[in-house]
């Protein structure tokens, strides 16, 4: 890891994307954020599209965009919002956020920069990003370069949670003394990690709420695209997913549970893999960082994807 964490670039800070709409399979319009630059010899390399978790934004891959972008890391970034998300369209249809048809989206953003006529697709997503990602891979095939799954994407949800969907939905509501104001919201997720919160934490955060008249804070993401998605991510199956891929998966591990569940679920994996004649899955425990590893560790982050890239 020391090795590739060398070949991460400094954060650019003056780094701003441009961002745009691509229409997906089913009509629905993606919004995504585009870190790269026009580059020669840019296209021969795989893009990379990195999908964020349940109830954030694009934005939560800033820490990564700066490091990435621009084109001094050699790579093209872009971040979609998923569905129900950000900035992209919010659909009533529960169908729209089958993890199939998420994945489907993921495909159009790619195809929509011109990834799949070039080098192929890294794709990288945190938490039910992760998920997401995974799907995407199948469904590209072997115009996936390499799967990066950070902090999630390899384990059922009811088994790692010991809860059922209705009761994992419950658990998603925020304290009321939280949503007060956009002053507590931003205190509590300052409060996370006060060393590495800066202007863009700030940004993603401030992407994943809506302040109303009274001055509280909801959140930004459609209750029923919320419902969806969580229902979506307990019906995922990770084993086969995971080892019916041949490209490259590298899995970052934040903090484990004290019975030492998640790294369990892990190995599982991997032995599927490995029986179906797949590689092993490359994994970098990050001991001790909390969930969100883009803000807390960015550039072991950036090394996972860069080396996903490289091969």
């Amino acid at each position: 890891m020391r090795s590739w964490l060398a070949s991460v670039p400094e954060p650019n800070l003056g780094l701003e994307p441009d961002g745009f709409m691509v229409e997906a399979g089913l009509g629905d319009r993606v919004h995504f954020l585009d870190w790269g630059v026009a580059l020669p010899g840019l296209d021969a390399r795989p893009t990379i599209v990195a999908l964020h978790g349940i109830g954030q934004t694009a934005w939560i891959w800033a820490p990564i965009g700066r490091r990435l972008g621009g084109g001094r890391a050699g790579v093209r970034f872009v971040t979609p919002d998923l569905l129900g998300h950000g900035l992209s369209d919010a659909p009533t249809d529960a169908g729209a956020y089958e993890l199939a048809v998420l994945a489907e989206d993921a495909v159009a953003v790619a195809d929509g920069v011109g990834a799949l006529d070039g080098g192929g697709v890294v794709l990288v997503g945190h938490g039910f990003g992760a998920i997401v990602a995974a799907t995407a891979a199948t469904a590209l095939g072997d115009r996936c370069a390499g799967l990066v799954l950070v902090d999630g994407g390899w384990e059922r949800l009811d088994a790692a949670t010991g809860l059922d969907v209705d009761e994992f939905l419950r658990g998603l509501d925020e304290p009321p003394e939280v949503l007060a104001s956009i002053d507590t919201f931003l205190a509590d997720r300052r409060g996370f990690d006060p060393a590495s919160w800066d202007a863009d934490q700030e940004r993603a955060a401030r992407a994943t709420v809506v302040i109303t008249h009274a001055g509280r804070v909801v959140s930004a993401a459609r209750p029923h695209a919320i419902e969806a998605c969580v229902r979506s991510m307990f019906e995922y199956e990770p084993r086969p997913v995971l080892a019916s891929l041949s490209a490259r998966v590298i899995a970052l591990v934040g903090a484990d549970d004290a019975s030492g569940s998640r790294a369990a679920a892990l190995a599982e994996v991997e032995a599927a893999r490995v029986a179906g004649g797949r590689d092993p899955i490359e994994t970098i425990p990050l001991d001790g960082a909390g969930h969100n590893l883009m803000r807390y560790r960015p550039r072991e982050v950036s090394a996972a994807i860069l080396a996903a890239v490289r091969g």
